[in-house]
């Protein structure tokens, strides 16, 4: 108990910093940026608290000295991006999953970065390492990050050999963290292999959205369970939206049962968005016959629990896709994905598009 005490005490003054900090345009803890990512990992902290005291005082002498790393977009590895705009601050903040090796390496984090114009980044900012103790060590995939009554939420997903693949959610008073454990547990379904949990708020009632993989279910599903306002836990059972295979672009996948049958579908990366004529879109990928592709559906009721109508093509495929929709500084709509789909040559990439009352249309180039 004592250790959890100190821990909860080191990581409030750390968020209490960057609090401060951000308010001034210094962004993430700049205890972090004295370390190489690959090296930071949370440990115990020093057994008298005022020794934590005394570094948060050095943090903020040292604030008007420190100057992050510029980035050119290009530069920057990165899986599953999600862009959230700071409208008061004219700037972007940029989350994705950003192991070098997300796939079979030991989880290290996520960082995050940010940009006034989606070109030139400042970071890495180091927001989320684990705890020690924290459940999970694989597969530190997909953070998405959205602002809810005062704090920011981020829904991630995590693996472990001893647990499923599961969405956690975490929290911070400021969108660069650090982020800490916000629910007790994991919030998708106990025993389900799951992913990619998305948030999604319909008149009052907030909901998760995420996949239930298709390496243990075949045909790849999606679905969406209402969260208690507190956004710590399920309050209901989760809704079936749709299947994989309700595309008609998705391809057939072999099963992973060992039984040779190819009927397969994957689904991943979940995103809703309601254009301003109130048409409700998800976005979701999946592979196509090109490869990795992203393509998105449209609810026919307007809410939530569809019913789903699926578009025919995917809306960008070859290797891209797990995006979302952001509205730009200048008052744009932008589509965000990644591109390529293979590990280390990952980028974030996005587009201008336009939603009429039924379609997503792509009117600018690639960037």
């Amino acid at each position: 108990m004592q250790n959890e005490k100190l821990y909860f005490e080191a990581n409030m003054i750390i968020s209490c910093i960057d609090k401060e900090l951000f308010s001034l345009g210094y962004f993430g803890s700049l205890k972090e940026k004295k370390m190489e990512r690959s090296e930071y990992r949370i440990e115990l902290p020093s057994k008298n608290i005022s020794v934590i005291m005394l570094l948060s005082r050095e943090f903020r002498l040292n604030a008007q000295h420190i100057k992050e790393k510029a980035m050119k977009r290009k530069d920057i590895q990165i899986r599953d991006p999600f862009v959230l705009p700071l409208q008061d601050e004219k700037r972007y903040c940029l989350y994705g999953t950003t192991d070098t090796d997300p796939w079979k390496a030991p989880g290290i984090g996520f960082d995050a970065y940010i940009s006034e114009n989606l070109e030139e980044w400042e970071g890495p900012y180091p927001i989320f390492r684990p705890l020690l103790g924290f459940w999970a060590s694989h597969n530190f995939w997909a953070p998405e990050v959205y602002k809810y009554r005062e704090s920011y939420y981020m829904f991630a997903s995590f693996k472990s050999p001893e647990h499923e693949r599961a969405t956690q959610i975490l929290r911070a008073t400021v969108p660069f963290g650090p982020f800490l454990v916000h629910s007790n547990e994991p919030v998708t379904p106990s025993g389900w292999e799951c992913l990619d949990g998305t948030f999604w708020e319909e008149e009052g009632q907030p909901w998760l959205v995420f996949s239930r993989e298709w390496i243990e279910v075949n045909d790849g599903e999606i679905w969406a369970a209402p969260l208690s306002i507190d956004l710590d836990r399920l309050e209901a059972e989760p809704i079936l939206l749709f299947r994989g295979s309700d595309a008609s672009w998705t391809k057939k996948m072999k099963r992973r049962d060992g039984s040779g049958l190819e009927d397969a579908r994957v689904t991943d990366g979940p995103f809703l968005y309601r254009s301003k004529s109130g048409t409700l879109f998800m976005l979701w990928s999946s592979i196509g016959e090109s490869g990795y592709a992203m393509g998105y559906a449209r609810s026919q009721s307007g809410k939530l629990i569809g019913p789903w109508l699926q578009e025919s093509k995917p809306l960008v495929e070859g290797g891209r896709g797990h995006g979302m929709i952001f509205c730009g500084l200048d008052e744009k709509t932008y589509l965000a994905y990644h591109f390529p789909n293979e590990t280390p040559y990952e980028r974030f990439h996005y587009r201008e598009i336009e939603l009429s009352d039924s379609n997503i249309v792509l009117i600018g180039e690639e960037l």
